[in-house]
């Protein structure tokens, strides 16, 4: 897992620099990650390490002092100072660990004493202090537009009172809102910053551990031996590789930096364009972070939101993110077959025998991870009992032993992702906090509700457009937090299914990433395959055109989220692949069996995938009826009889 498990970069990502990080700058991060992995770990297996036992407050204080610390020396201030650290960043990681380790240290004291209310002076200077320091590090990780939002929420408490109608709440001074936010539990140190501290770093360290030794590379090859043979293989090579990457990642950026330099230039050399390589790569490492088992730290503070196991989101998110990859396969193999592209030869297919001979490790410690998050529910162990699990067999292997070098690698990209998870997250908190100090989160609800009317699908689409609008200038947790605050309690009290309305809202809060004008995943796709930017991303977005659909379709139709009879469930699946090889074959003008669709045709195929979308008996024989007449009648309305590029 090379950069954060949060899929968090909205704004270009803050990557530390490999010539940044060097000399005493190197050491001290890789210092700094090893002692906040011993914490996580004592903490999480309750060891009591040299006595140390640092309880709920305290240890998320530790916790964001080391890493937030850690982020000032990873992470320049701006971006012509990636060649060393500068020197303000030290002591601006000194101080950061100076006011969190005295808040730790009076932990239970600042609880039993209500701190929060009435604190020393000394705790609420330090407090305003680390506040400014979270401030930066939401800069240095998120970019200016979270800055933003974080700074205007978190100073909403300020001038709430003189805001009109539903924006009215409750008025702070400068010194109790920086007690609230910082000493409070609802902010700083609120739900996402505790989903990182218990949850969110074991599966950080799963990761990272399999990319040092060398998991990349085996789903690669992996991918590579199933399908780089068959019709426009690389595309598909590509999208089966990258899901399963992004899928442990989750982080949409490094996994295009990790898997394009290698896809897209196959893509490229077997006939596709290259701004529709970057394309096909910039929406399958952006699906890897809807694809369970890891998906990212947004799927965690769902869980932790609604109340629920983790294991139930995993469940729910499988089939919308299956149906999503399939979409992309079929449209792939679509273009493939419509253009003549063949696959890789013979050659350059690796055995696939023998690549699941020498990578077999990684998939038992997948499986076991997944065994222990689905069956025996342990979210909090399960990472680390993989970990070990994949270190232990890897050490017996020369390829995949993890030595000094790949050692101290791991610990770097380990400590690089949590630095810039808790200072991302951390900044959140305040726009949590701003919201529910004031009391303006209830009353946007209601309002909404109101102007609603009860019609759900004015509701969704107001969801839809705001979801995607934030998604553009915030990352997916900040833009998942801060609509599931705001909009999705309207959605459940407007009847429809809580943990839908909520992957709902996380859907459409992806789009940006593949959507211009924003479209970071597609401009980082772009500049590998050396395409250009806005055609990659126009591409990027009628590939990825079913992320527009599936979101509405699973509120709709909880089926889809596997929640119902299985019947149904089998049903609605049926109906949902076929709908979307249907829409797949209209976008792209071709048809299997029957080849290249004229206008008339493919409108006719556009109907009939449209017809089966919506989960109704009539609109089902619609679909199908219309597919049957396609068949039976091809000859017979003009269809070619030819299809290009061989047989599926």
């Amino acid at each position: 897992m090379s950069a954060s498990t949060s899929a968090e970069q909205a704004a270009p990502a803050p990557e530390p620099k490999a010539g940044r990080l060097r000399g005493a700058g190197y050491w001290v991060v890789i210092l700094l990650g090893t002692l906040g992995l011993l914490m996580a770990i004592n903490q999480t297996f309750n060891l009591k390490l040299l006595g140390f036992e640092p309880l709920g407050n305290a240890y998320l204080y530790y916790l964001i002092g080391i890493f937030l610390a850690a982020a000032y020396i990873a992470f320049p201030a701006w971006k012509g100072a990636t060649g060393k650290v500068s020197w303000y960043d030290w002591p601006l990681a000194i101080l950061a660990l100076i006011c969190a380790g005295y808040l730790g240290y009076h932990g239970l004291t600042m609880i039993n004493y209500g701190w929060e209310f009435e604190a020393p002076t000394e705790a609420t200077v330090l407090s305003g202090i680390l506040l400014v320091l979270i401030l930066e590090g939401v800069r240095r990780c998120g970019g200016w537009p979270l800055l933003f939002v974080a700074l205007f929420f978190g100073t909403y408490p300020l001038y709430a009172d003189s805001m009109p109608g539903f924006l009215w709440g409750n008025q702070y001074t400068l010194p109790e809102i920086i007690r609230a936010h910082v000493i409070g539990v609802e902010s700083v140190i609120g739900i996402p910053m505790q989903v990182v501290a218990q949850l969110v770093i074991g599966f950080v360290v799963f990761g990272a551990a399999l990319t040092a030794t060398g998991g990349g590379e085996f789903f690669m090859q992996f991918a590579t031996s199933l399908m780089g043979k068959s019709r426009g293989g690389p595309a598909k090579v590509s999208v089966l590789s990258s899901g399963i990457m992004g899928s442990l990642s989750g982080s949409v950026i490094s996994n295009i930096l990790t898997t394009g330099p290698i896809t897209i230039p196959t893509m490229k050399k077997t006939g596709y364009p290259a701004h529709y390589a970057g394309a096909v790569e910039a929406c399958a490492s952006t699906g890897g972070t809807l694809m369970p088992p890891v998906m990212g730290a947004v799927a965690f503070i769902m869980a932790s939101f609604l109340g629920v196991p983790y294991a139930e989101i995993m469940i729910a998110a499988f089939l919308p993110a299956l149906l999503f990859y399939l979409a992309l396969i079929f449209q792939v193999d679509i273009y493939a077959a419509r253009r003549g592209l063949k696959g890789l030869p013979e050659s350059e297919i690796p055995n696939l025998w023998e690549t699941l001979k020498d990578g077999w490790p990684y998939l038992l410690a997948l499986f076991m991870l997944i065994y222990m998050l689905l069956v025996m529910r342990l979210e909090a162990y399960a990472p680390y009992y993989a970990t070990v699990v994949l270190l232990g067999i890897s050490m017996f292997k020369r390829n995949h032993r993890l030595n000094l070098k790949r050692a101290l690698a791991f610990m770097q990209d380990l400590t690089t992702s949590v630095a810039n998870l808790v200072a991302i997250l951390a900044g959140i908190g305040l726009v949590v906090g701003g919201l529910s100090y004031t009391g303006v989160a209830g009353a946007f609800s209601r309002e909404l509700l109101l102007y609603a009317d009860g019609s759900i699908p004015l509701m969704l689409i107001a969801g839809a457009v705001t979801s995607f609008v934030l998604g553009m200038g915030m990352t997916v947790s900040a833009c998942y937090i801060f609509l599931s605050i705001l909009l999705a309690p309207a959605l459940v009290n407007a009847g429809l299914n809580p943990l839908a309305s909520h992957l709902f809202i996380l859907y459409w809060g992806m789009l940006s990433y593949i959507t211009p004008p924003v479209s970071l995943a597609a401009i980082t796709a772009a500049g590998v395959a050396d395409a250009k930017a806005g055609r990659t991303g126009v591409y990027a977005m009628r590939l990825g055109g079913i992320l527009f659909i599936l979101p509405f379709l699973f509120v709709i139709n909880p089926s889809l989220i596997l929640q119902g009879e299985i019947t149904k469930i089998i049903t609605s699946a049926f109906t949902a692949i076929t709908a979307i090889w249907l829409l797949s074959s209209a976008m792209e003008g071709y048809l299997y069996r029957i080849g290249v669709l004229g206008w008339p045709a493919r409108i006719l195929v556009l109907i009939a995938g449209g017809s089966l979308i919506y989960p109704e008996l009539m609109t089902d024989l619609i679909g199908f009826g219309l597919v049957a007449l396609i068949y039976v009648s091809s000859r017979f309305l003009n269809f070619p009889a030819v299809t290009v590029g061989g047989s599926r």
